[in-house]
This record gives structure tokens, C-alpha cells and sequence, in this order.
């Protein structure tokens, strides 16, 4: 399917991806559902590597991400296999062997713990993954691993994404330089509640598993957990991250702690520069949205009125139609279920301020919003005006070509 669609107008070009001590990629064509395409991917860790994780909150999830939070107890990992085109979730007994299968036959190449192994499918729901031609790849595969082998990483992961997705970052950690580099697929069915689908980032740093953890956490709720593109959340979102330990720094205690600030904000900059990678190259999106939400009550009420906001098929369909309708932001900030006083909303559209404190502005002009409505990238902002409250959402508009996408991805 990926093969089939246009470019995302949104769509960025692959940084540079240089290699990342402790790790090697390949990616292989399977055949596990797509043809003419890769659809496998291998990554292989130096020994002692530690690992994070955060998953779908849907109840519904499937095998690989039951396997992942069963082995993430023991946070060490060797391996990381995922594949494209088919999600194994819903499918049962069958859906547990193929997981189990497929981290015993990726073990058994490097020597490590099956549990050592992680997995990660993305694709169709309720089909039983045929794991044989996947483990039957996996030797070649094995035996093609290289440092350089990000774009294809990045490739072989991708479903209805119309472009490949990584960011890169250095960091600096006691005056050691290191590296972060992550890749990610998603392009539909994504909401909060890990609105990436499939989400892997690698860095040489040695960090213990529970300070990585705590990181990531805070993290992905400030990038993937701000980002929908239709509202649904996934039965495989997965975020993970693999630390080499094979740059030569301090070292970090298990709590973390100041050593890692700078580290830190590397790592929320990979994880937002890649969760808004995916609301660019949302399914059949021609408009990147952007909502800052100010004066709520808290900044969780913040958050569930930007949400609200970004989920709104008539506010996400008005940007699609470049219609500046700003009583439709009104409305989809009422819905939300939050504080609100409509004689102290006020709404802006492009730097404009089109109402303030429940009226019109005297003298709006309405001509520089539409001129900014139809540009690739839409800025609004709403201050609810009752407390110190802020939070920002990004969003895409929803266009025919959802439809078109959806209503035949099976095919």
C-alpha cells in the first residue's frame, strides 16, 4: 500500500543518519504481506544494552506488544525484529506462537534469551501472521546487519506512511558526547495514548533501565501523547528505547538525576521531531495544525480542550476546506468537558485574534486568516481566560483522501 500513495505535501527528507555504536540494521522483503517491497526489520544491540518501553493503553492490544511488556521486566535487550503488513493482533493462540517463535529463531543467531528479543508488527488486525516466512528471512537478515542500515530500517517498517521517518540529535553527558538517533512509522489510526503506532530509538549512552524508563514516560506524554491524526488509538503502539552503553561517560545512577539534563532534552527532541513526522504524513493530510490552548484552569484541563480541539472532524474538515470558521473551535472547546466561560474565550487563527472575551473583535478583518488558511501549516490559539493553564496539540485536516485510503486498505 505504502508504494501506492502520493507524497505527503508535508513530508520531510531523511537527516543524516550516522552509525550509533552498539547497533546494526537490516531490513529484507518477506513476503509477509506486501510484494516488491521490505517488510522486515532486524536490529541487533551490543551486549549489556538496556531497554524502555511505552505501549497502547487500547484494551484490545496485540501479541508482540503483550510479549514486549512481559520481557521489558527484565530491561536487557539483543534484538529488536519487527515486521510490516500485518499486525498479529486478534488472532489468538496463533498470535502468541508467532511471537514466541520468532523471538526464539532471532535468539538463537546471536545467542541471547528469547525474552532478550523484542518484536513489533504493524499492519492489517485479524490475520494470523504467517511467522514461518518471517523466521525463514531471518539468517539472511542476520547476516546482512550493518551500521548503516537507518533508511532501510526506517523503510521496512512503513504501512500507508508515505515517507520514511528518523531524527537524529547529539547530547552530552559529564562532557562525553553521545547520540540519540530514532526512526517511526504511523500514519493512521493515531491518537493519544501512544499516537505513533511504532516508535524505536537508539542511543550509545549507558543508562539503567529504570532512569531510561522515567524519561521516557515523561516524554512521550509531552510528543506522542499531544498528536492525533482521526482520533483512534492503536493495537500496537509501541515506543522503545535501546541504550548501548558503548559510549565511554560518568556514570548515570539508576534514579538518573542531573547528569542526564542535557540528555534529556535530546531525547524529547527526537520523540517530537518524529511524533509530528507522523501528523505530517497523517492519511490524506494536506495541512499540518498546531493549537495552543492558554488560561485553562490546569494544564490537564489544558490538554483535554486541545484535544478536543484537534479530534473535531467539522474544525479538522473547515481547515481542510481552508473555511476560517472559527465558531467551530468554539464549539469543539464546549465539548471538551472542561472549564470554560464563553464571555472569556477568545480565539486566534494565524496570530489574528478573531473573538476576545466572548464577542467579535471590533474591526476583523477576516482576509489575513483566510490568506493563512491556506498555507501548508495552520496555527490556533484559544485562551479560556479563567487560570494559568496551557497545553499544545498537533492535528492534521481531515481530507477525502482518508477516505480513500481507509475504505481500501484491506485490499
Amino acid at each position: 500500500m505504502a508504494g501506492k500513495l502520493p507524497l505527503s505535501p508535508l513530508a520531510v527528507a531523511l537527516p543524516p543518519l550516522p552509525p550509533l555504536a552498539g547497533v546494526r540494521l537490516a531490513a529484507a522483503a518477506a513476503g509477509i504481506r506486501y510484494q516488491g517491497r521490505t517488510d522486515l526489520v532486524l536490529a541487533e544491540f551490543a551486549p549489556a544494552t538496556t531497554v524502555a518501553g511505552v505501549f497502547t493503553r487500547n484494551r484490545c492490544p496485540g501479541a508482540p506488544v503483550d510479549w514486549c511488556r512481559a520481557a521489558l521486566k527484565s530491561g536487557r535487550a539483543r534484538m529488536l525484529v519487527v515486521n510490516a503488513g500485518n499486525a498479529n493482533v486478534f488472532t489468538g493462540r496463533a498470535g502468541a506462537e508467532a511471537t514466541r517463535a520468532t523471538a526464539e529463531a532471532a535468539a538463537a543467531l546471536t545467542g541471547c534469551k528469547p525474552r532478550e528479543v523484542f518484536l513489533a508488527s504493524t499492519g492489517v488486525i485479524g490475520e494470523t501472521l504467517p511467522h514461518d516466512r518471517l523466521t525463514a528471512a531471518l539468517p539472511a537478515l542476520h547476516a546482512a546487519l550493518s551500521e548503516e542500515g537507518w533508511e532501510d530500517a526506517a523503510r521496512g517498517i512503513m504501512t500507508t506512511d508515505t515517507f520514511p521517518k528518523a531524527a537524529t540529535r547529539v547530547a552530552s553527558i559529564g562532557g562525553t558526547e553521545v547520540r540519540i538517533t530514532g526512526i517511526a512509522k504511523g500514519s493512521g489510526m493515531i491518537a493519544p495514548d501512544m499516537a505513533t503506532m511504532l516508535c524505536f530509538v537508539f542511543t550509545d549512552a549507558r543508562i539503567p533501565a529504570p532512569a531510561l524508563q522515567a524519561m521516557l514516560g515523561k516524554w512521550v506524554e509531552a510528543s506522542f501523547n499531544r498528536t492525533t491524526v482521526d482520533s483512534d488509538t492503536s493495537t500496537s503502539d509501541t515506543v522503545l528505547v535501546f541504550a548501548t552503553g558503548a559510549a565511554r561517560h560518568p556514570r548515570v545512577p539508576a534514579e538518573g538525576g542531573p547528569l542526564l539534563r542535557g540528555f534529556r532534552a535530546a531525547l524529547d527532541a527526537v520523540l517530537l521531531d518524529l511524533a509530528l513526522q507522523v501528523v505530517r504524513d497523517g492519511e490524506g493530510a494536506q495541512k499540518l495544525v498546531r493549537i495552543d490552548v492558554a488560561g485553562a484552569v490546569t494544564a490537564r484541563s489544558a490538554k483535554r480542550v486541545a484535544m478536543a480541539i484537534a479530534n473535531s472532524p467539522l474544525v479538522k474538515t473547515a481547515i481542510a476546506g481552508e473555511d476560517a470558521n472559527w465558531g467551530r473551535i468554539v464549539m469543539a472547546v464546549g465539548k471538551a468537558g472542561e472549564p470554560a466561560d464563553s464571555d472569556r474565550l477568545s480565539v486566534a487563527v494565524g496570530g489574528v485574534w478573531m473573538a476576545r472575551e466572548g464577542g467579535v473583535v471590533a474591526g476583523y478583518d477576516e482576509a489575513p486568516v483566510v490568506a493563512h488558511m491556506k498555507g501548508r501549516e495552520i496555527e490556533i490559539a484559544v485562551d479560556l481566560g479563567l487560570g494559568r493553564g496551557k497545553a499544545t496539540a498537533w492535528t492534521c485536516d481531515l481530507t477525502h483522501g482518508y477516505i480513500d485510503i481507509n475504505g481500501s486498505y484491506r485490499s
